[in-house]
């Protein structure tokens, strides 16, 4: 992942997480539909190289997940970043910018952890993080099957995908999680297009 050992643990090892019962496809991607519209939510279309998908942003879940997620999008972070890591029934993970030196200017731009108020169920979008407490910076993931084991490790969903799931389930998952994480940090999509060239990718994420 990113070069900072700090923040280097996306998710602490998938197999051990699947071990524990985290998957199932079945459940419900339309999660925001069981609470009522929230003032603060804002809604970010993510076109893709599959479609497009919608998050609604939930500031009272995590404020503080939210507020980077949305600085991360009007820089225009996200734009041509890859879908490194989806593994079906788990998660699809993105956040490394493909520019090693845009990708630098934040690796170690930490933000306080966030109380979990939401479960890492089917459709909620997370932020990656470390071991270490208050490690979270741009990476992210939506939970592809019913990952509420992550509750307990501080993951804190912050928004969810209320349209499009079908775009995010049919992400290129061939390469599973080979993509090296420092490799992405250090070479940016150089080394994915010349490892892992038919990677999905963001073409733009926006604030409607």
């Amino acid at each position: 992942m990113i070069a900072s050992t700090r923040v280097a643990i996306v998710l602490v090892g998938v197999v051990g997480l699947l071990a524990l019962g985290c998957g199932g496809s079945e459940a419900t991607a339309d999660a925001a539909t069981d609470t009522p519209p929230n003032a603060d939510a804002f809604i970010v279309d993510v076109t893709t190289s599959k479609g497009v998908f919608a998050l609604e942003v939930n500031p009272s879940w995590a404020p503080n997940g939210a507020a980077r997620f949305r600085e991360l999008v009007e820089a225009g972070f996200y734009n041509d970043a890859r879908f490194f890591r989806v593994v079906r029934g788990f998660v699809v993970q993105f956040g490394i910018n493909g520019t090693p030196a845009t990708n630098a200017m934040w690796s170690n731009r930490t933000i306080p952890d966030d109380p979990v108020v939401r479960s890492n169920t089917r459709g909620y979008v997370t932020f990656a993080q470390s071991s270490a407490p208050n490690s979270r910076t741009t990476q992210l993931f939506v939970n592809l099957g019913n990952n509420a084991r992550l509750d307990g490790m501080r993951f804190a969903p912050f928004a969810v995908v209320i349209s499009g799931m079908d775009v995010v389930d049919r992400l290129n998952a061939e390469y599973g999680e080979a993509p090296d994480q420092t490799q992405i940090s250090e070479q940016g999509n150089a080394y994915l297009n010349a490892n892992f060239p038919r990677l999905d990718y963001i073409v733009s994420a926006q604030v409607r």
